[in-house]
């Protein structure tokens, strides 16, 4: 039931996404909508469950201000909902969900090597970052806003994935 809705859900982000809107980044609101869906997706360890749970911005990106709309009406199951954003990798703290800008795609080994005992889904934008280390990235395939699973990255997080999204999925690896 949860898939259908997701995909239902998703469908009409899409559909209505895509349309003129004014100031309105359609493709930073269809991200957002993505990755509170991921939460629902994937397992965090019992030590993630407690407090609120973070979701993580690196760079500059509009996806980070839509995130942070949702904070206002959005829980993530028994946990409130944070979004911080960070500079550099230097300035992470701990953080559920990290999501790499493409101006700081770059930087990828560095925050791997930052995020290396944590329990963290890292989501990017960038070609060939799934590839990389990357949990999930971003594409765009057929005018519409699709997403790169790295099964193997995301469970080196100790994090674990549902099959739901693995049928999601435009390629799971």
């Amino acid at each position: 039931m949860k898939k259908i809705a997701f995909i239902l859900f998703s469908l009409l982000i899409i559909h209505t996404g895509f349309k003129p809107a004014g100031a309105i980044d359609t493709n930073a609101k269809i991200k957002a909508v993505f990755i509170y869906n991921f939460t629902k997706y994937i397992e965090w360890p019992n030590s993630y469950k407690e407090g609120e749970f973070t979701i993580g911005v690196i760079g500059e990106s509009p996806l980070y201000s839509e995130l942070t709309k949702m904070t206002q009406t959005k829980k993530v199951a028994n946990q409130s909902l944070q979004v911080k954003k960070f500079s550099s990798v230097d300035e992470i703290s701990k953080c559920h969900i990290l999501y790499l800008s493409k101006d700081k795609s770059g930087e990828i080994s560095s925050l791997l090597k930052s995020l290396k005992n944590n329990s963290t889904l890292i989501v990017t934008e960038q070609t060939g970052l799934v590839d990389k280390g990357a949990g999930i990235n971003f594409i765009i395939k057929d005018n519409r806003q699709k997403f790169e699973l790295n099964k193997g990255n995301v469970e080196k997080y100790k994090l674990k994935v549902s099959s739901s999204l693995e049928a999601l999925a435009f390629t799971v690896k």
